[in-house]
């Protein structure tokens, strides 16, 4: 069987073309994460990984979609290839059932790890260069003037002690989680 695999960083990604591109491969089954490829918990691959068998062939759009870093990479190649089972990806001409395969596959994740490196070695340098311009990126700190309003109607509902966390939460329109956040920033003691 053909299992496809695809993978986007960020929940305002698309996985659109990985899935039609592995739809049009013929792939029996497709599984999809919206995860970062740093995170090692990728709910959906390890499902994917514990139905393969022996003869499967797993297909991916591009290999950085299914690694996190070259190790990572050649690691879950290695588990593949003791499970028999195929590796292909429609972007990089990877077949790793073959001497020849398995040594593209080599160079080509090298690249994608290099250009992985590449665009954190960018990113930092453009943050370095805006905080030597006196620039901060990020969240603004502390809270806004709304907020810090409702932080203290919450501390004055809170040291009353007349309406629990959650009645204090609905009334103030705010989740049990914010209302705690927002009596830490007031020094409030929770107990």
């Amino acid at each position: 069987m053909k299992f496809g695999y695809c993978r986007v960083s960020t929940r305002e990604q698309n996985l659109d073309l990985q899935f039609d591109a592995l739809n049009k491969e013929g792939c029996n089954e497709i599984f999809q994460d919206q995860v970062s490829g740093v995170k090692a918990d990728r709910p959906q691959l390890s499902k994917l990984l514990e139905r393969l068998r022996a003869g499967d062939t797993l297909v991916v759009w591009k290999l950085d979609r299914l690694g996190r870093s070259l190790t990572d990479l050649v690691k879950l190649v290695n588990e593949l290839n003791q499970k028999q089972v195929g590796l292909k990806s429609l972007s990089d001409p990877i077949d790793t059932t073959t001497s020849q395969g398995r040594f593209v596959f080599n160079i080509f994740a090298s690249l994608a790890e290099l250009e992985r490196d590449i665009i954190v070695e960018r990113t930092l340098a453009g943050l370095e260069a805006a905080r030597s311009r006196g620039r901060q990126g990020g969240r603004p700190r502390g809270l806004s003037q709304e907020a810090e309003n409702k932080a203290l109607a919450a501390e004055s509902l809170y040291r009353e002690r007349k309406l629990s966390t959650r009645q204090i939460a609905k009334r103030l329109r705010i989740s049990t989680s914010t209302l705690y956040d927002y009596l830490r920033h007031r020094s409030v003691k929770i107990t």
